[in-house]
């Protein structure tokens, strides 16, 4: 098999990269070690900045998002007994970010794909890539009892942290910066109508509480937990009381529970690779970095890689310019770390650390009273929240 751009990995970053190029008129190819089932059978987090939605309009897979999507313009923080609004529209310039869930996402880029006869193969098994510092590199993988080779100008690693690709870039060339956080969030999506009409993030000294939403019908909520803790730990009822006391009391008594559709425990990490090129590769999304979920950075800075990536490659391709493609690595990074700083605030702000001393938490409560005593300083949340510019 020949193309032009080999992609390995089939979820949001690698399908929307995939179909980009296509309208492009980019001959391109697509391997995802997993079923469709299994890719849309994740559940993941749905704020989309507004940059990320721009992009999803332009590879022609944005008409469900709109019509469904939730347009949000501010959300809440609960300290202390109160609810404080960030006026994201006032404070970021007119922007807004939308409420859109990662699956229904992945499942409009599969159909969108899907109409245009792209190739995406499932169950490819052994991916590997070679040659990637020679002009021609190619990939392997194997399906069935047969090995298949395509060759390819580019291979793009969108293939998650645990993927192949940055396991191909040599130890001696890559630079690994991680922080792990004391504690993991425990998920639990309810068939229940949401108990407020924008996020709430809630600090409290028992732990840190999310109440988000997918649709009017849909409430996903999280609560910080040990990391020792498992799914097993928590009934359902365990849940909804332990989420109600991290809240005001206004909020907890109109809260609407329900039985759990889906209940996960993820643990909390930051993770940057470097460089996010070798060769003729270029890793984009999770195989490049990691963020904790509380500043809902992590699909929209994939979303940035695609963006640089597409318009290098389009650049590349259409022009015969290259400096797109030697430039994206250090472009990236730099949004990148940005992203990473933003998500480690809000982190350190909204939750509660074992090994504090008395005057860190001190410092996390002067912190969020100079937030809301401040315009400069919501406005730079709000500026970060929304989405830096590309």
């Amino acid at each position: 098999m020949k193309t032009q751009v080999c992609i390995i990995g089939g979820g949001p970053s690698g399908l929307m990269l995939s179909q980009l190029l296509h309208l492009k008129g980019i001959d391109n190819v697509v391997l995802e070690k997993h079923s469709r089932e299994y890719v849309l059978s994740r559940i993941r987090a749905g704020v989309l900045e507004h940059g990320f939605a721009k992009l999803m309009r332009e590879a022609q897979c944005g008409e469900r998002m709109d019509r469904e999507g939730e347009i949000h313009e501010g959300f809440f923080i609960a300290h202390q007994g109160e609810l404080k609004r960030v006026d994201l529209h006032r404070f970021s310039g007119g922007n807004s970010v939308v409420v859109y869930g990662q699956t229904e996402l992945t499942r409009d880029l599969y159909d969108a794909r899907d109409r245009m006869k792209g190739v995406v193969i499932h169950n490819a098994e052994d991916v590997q890539p070679h040659d990637l510092t020679q002009p021609h590199p190619f990939v392997t993988y194997r399906q069935g009892g047969e090995v298949v080779r395509v060759d390819c100008d580019f291979v793009i690693g969108a293939d998650g942290f645990h993927g192949v690709s940055r396991k191909s870039i040599p130890k001696t060339v890559l630079r690994e910066y991680e922080k792990v956080y004391p504690f993991g969030w425990l998920g639990v999506l309810s068939r229940t109508k949401p108990v407020s009409p924008e996020l709430i993030y809630a600090k409290h000294e028992r732990g840190f509480a999310l109440c988000s939403l997918r649709s009017q019908v849909l409430s996903r909520y999280y609560i910080q937990v040990p990391l020792t803790d498992t799914v097993e730990d928590w009934s359902d009822e365990a849940f909804w009381e332990e989420l109600k006391r991290r809240l005001p009391d206004e909020v907890s008594a109109r809260m609407v529970t329900g039985p759990s559709i889906e209940k996960s425990i993820a643990p909390l990490r930051s993770f940057v690779a470097e460089p996010m090129r070798y060769g003729n590769l270029f890793l984009a999304g999770d195989a490049a970095h990691i963020v904790p979920p509380t500043g809902a950075r992590g699909l929209n800075s994939a979303g940035s890689d695609i963006y640089y990536l597409y318009h290098a490659l389009v650049r590349h391709y259409k022009q015969g310019d290259s400096q797109g493609l030697e430039e994206y690595s250090s472009k990236a990074l730099a949004r990148v770390w940005k992203a990473q700083r933003f998500s480690w605030w809000m982190t350190t702000l909204l939750h509660t650390f074992p090994a504090n001393s008395d005057y860190d938490n001190k410092l996390r409560d002067v912190d969020m009273a100079y937030l809301f005593s401040s315009e400069a300083a919501q406005r730079s949340l709000a500026e970060n929240y929304v989405g830096l510019p590309f």
